[in-house]
């Protein structure tokens, strides 16, 4: 089911009706074109806002709304979790503004490719979307990107917001293209918007195009790329004539991406020339078309320029250039990059540190230098890493089959002031004692132990359950000892139900016996119930009804009462009526058991059919026993028992 939010807006959104075709119709009129061919909205032109849609964006770009906007944070958001905030129906809207804090903002380019993929044919999705695009990074938009989203809005009937978006064109000096409106005009048809047609069909019979940002970017860059550059090649550029803007400038660079040396001699001469002052914008963007190997040099040389004159990375070239480096493996680049957006006024999200940190555990080579150079520009950041970020890293190095190296990597964080926790210490001692990595474990101990602070019970727990697991039982045995010393007696219950289950299920009960007994009497350590339970089991098992029964006085010592079904099950099966005398007395502390006792052990030997030994046993017990009348009674059903059996004659 989908949630309240998503529904009240689809519930709220109408088509535009009839009526108001008709007095759009009545309204409308073409654009015009100044004599440069740069475009201009007449003065008035009446659309219908439905007053039913909210406003869930702040939008510079349209005012016929009074309502209030909710502004979307000022965060970065990724592609994904964009789209989510049109189609997830499990999300509400307060979850989705949580999410988009926390993540970093790729091109918007891109999530306009997404969008119009994804959500194109729906209208209320095409609105919102319009919305914050308009409201938070409209000036960074290309213009493919622009007609898409004008293609989008078009064909969605939002009427409005498609001229909104075609002033936005104008002063930004892109054209509108066929494809968005051929979308347009479809609908516009449809909707019997007769005005916008023809104003749409004007645009492009006056040629709307022919002065774009893209069709002089490319008339300029045919020039550049034609031949060598030399004096021609800029005798030609002046000729033209162009006046250079910053999107046309911008444009250029980034046509001229895939020849980078021509791109920046371009980007030289132009301002050598005094035809266009570099700000901000063309920067970032011959900053991104530089940023590939073979070109670094000239990079972060631009980029210290850029920064010398007062400007400084764009957040999205900065993520952009980020995840390229990434992605080509370029990791000393990526954190020369990190480092200089960190000392700048756009700082880069809070993740990048972590993110970073968990590309280089995982690249071809650990290089410890580059981790701790991360590590060092967090923490000069202002940044504190956290128990989770760290947790990260380790299942980053646990994917590549490199946990072993954990403590080059705890040592690295500690140089800079973290220290796992409690909890992350345990996950960390049981992982590399259960990997059989037992040089780094001891390692691991060394180090929890040097830096000050007494490993828990939990982490000596861990790392004790990890040797049994990888049966190293000896290892066990000396963390076990470990942890008495310096956590005490009353936190080892657990650790020692652990080391006696191991050795018990390699038939070792009798090492475990000697460990107990010495951890009672040396240590004081009190063991659980289901410790003794499981050893007598155990002990039983192999024979050692002896030791078994030398159980039964530390048992009683720590308040527990005996453990007598593996006993009863021993003596009536395989022991000795000696052995039986000797379990009774062995369990109580008083001078014989109860009669019930007796009478238990008693119908144990009939039920594995020893009447012998039950009549030799009852020999040896008390008068009272003996002569108890619930005994004798037992006994004397059980003679008629078998008397009935032998004289019922065999069927022929």
């Amino acid at each position: 089911m989908r949630n309240q939010w998503r529904l009240l807006l689809l519930q709220r959104y109408k088509p535009i009706s009839t009526l108001q075709s008709k007095v759009q119709q009545q309204s409308s009129t073409p654009f015009h074109l100044y004599p440069n061919h740069t475009l201009t909205p007449p003065q008035s032109h009446t659309h219908f806002q439905n007053p039913n849609l909210p406003r869930l964006f702040s939008s510079s770009s349209s005012s016929s709304s009074s309502q209030p906007a909710v502004e979307l944070p000022d965060q970065s958001v990724t592609t994904s979790t964009l789209i989510e905030l049109y189609s997830d129906p499990n999300k509400t809207n307060q979850d989705l503004m949580l999410e988009l804090k926390s993540n970093n903002h790729p091109p918007l380019d891109d999530h306009v490719i997404e969008m119009f993929q994804r959500r194109g044919s729906e209208p209320v999705a095409g609105k919102m979307f319009f919305d914050w695009v308009m409201s938070k990074e409209g000036d960074n938009l290309r213009s493919n990107s622009c007609n898409r989203l004008l293609g989008m809005l078009g064909a969605n009937g939002l009427v409005n917001e498609f001229w909104d978006l075609v002033e936005v064109m104008r002063k930004k000096g892109y054209g509108v293209k066929k494809g968005a409106s051929v979308r347009a005009i479809a609908r516009f048809e449809e909707e019997g918007l007769v005005g916008d047609v023809e104003r749409l069909k004007g645009l492009f019979a006056l040629g709307s195009v022919d002065a774009s940002v893209e069709k002089v970017s490319s008339r300029v860059c045919k020039v550049v790329r034609e031949v060598p550059w030399g004096d021609d090649v800029e005798a030609k550029l002046k000729e033209m004539g162009v006046v250079y803007t910053g999107d046309l400038v911008k444009s250029i660079l980034e046509n001229l991406g895939t020849e980078p040396n021509k791109a920046v001699i371009f980007f030289r001469w132009i301002e050598e020339s005094g035809l266009y002052k570099h700000d901000e914008k063309t920067y970032n963007a011959i900053a991104r078309e530089l940023a590939r190997e073979g070109y670094m040099d000239k990079f972060l040389g631009l980029i210290d320029e850029m920064r010398a004159a007062g400007y400084d990375l764009e957040k999205a070239t900065y993520i952009r250039v980020l995840n390229q480096f990434v992605r080509k493996k370029m990791l000393k680049d990526a954190v020369d990059l990190y480092e200089f957006a960190m000392s700048g006024n756009t700082k880069p999200s809070l993740q990048d540190g972590p993110f970073l940190l968990k590309k280089i555990v995982t690249s071809e080579t650990l290089d410890m230098d580059l981790f701790s150079k991360v590590l060092r520009i967090y923490k000069e950041g202002g940044h504190t890493l956290t128990n989770a970020a760290l947790d990260g890293v380790l299942k980053s190095l646990t994917s590549v089959g490199r946990f072993n190296e954990c403590n080059k990597i705890l040592r690295a964080m500690e140089e800079v002031g973290f220290f796992p926790d409690e909890n992350l210490q345990s996950k960390i001692g049981l992982q590399l004692s259960k990997k059989s990595k037992t040089e780094e474990a001891s390692e691991f101990l060394d180090f929890v132990e040097a830096s000050g602070t007494i490993p828990s019970y939990k982490t000596y727990g861990s790392m004790i359950e990890g040797y049994c697991s990888s049966g190293h039982l000896d290892k066990a045995c000396d963390c076990f000892q470990k942890l008495i010393e310096n956590q005490g007696s009353s936190h080892a219950g657990y650790a020692l139900e652990t080391l006696t289950n191991a050795y018990c299920s390699k038939e070792r009960a009798i090492e475990a016996y000697k460990l107990l007994l010495e951890a009672v009497t040396e240590k004081e350590v009190k063991p659980w119930h289901t410790t003794y339970k499981l050893l007598i089991s155990k002990l039983l098992d192999q024979g050692l009804f002896k030791e078994a029964t030398t159980l039964f006085a530390p048992m009683k010592a720590h308040g527990y009462p005996p453990y007598l079904d593996p006993f009863v099950k021993y003596v009536s099966k395989t022991g000795t009526t000696d052995e039986t005398v000797m379990f009774l007395k062995a369990m109580t502390s008083k001078k014989v058991p109860s009669t019930s006792v007796y009478i238990r052990v008693f119908k144990a030997y009939f039920k594995a059919g020893r009447h012998n030994q039950a009549q030799d046993f009852l020999s040896k017990c008390p008068r009272f026993i003996r002569n108890h009348v619930d005994v004798l009674t037992l006994f004397s059903s059980e003679k008629r028992g078998k008397d009935t059996a032998a004289s019922t004659p065999v069927a022929a």
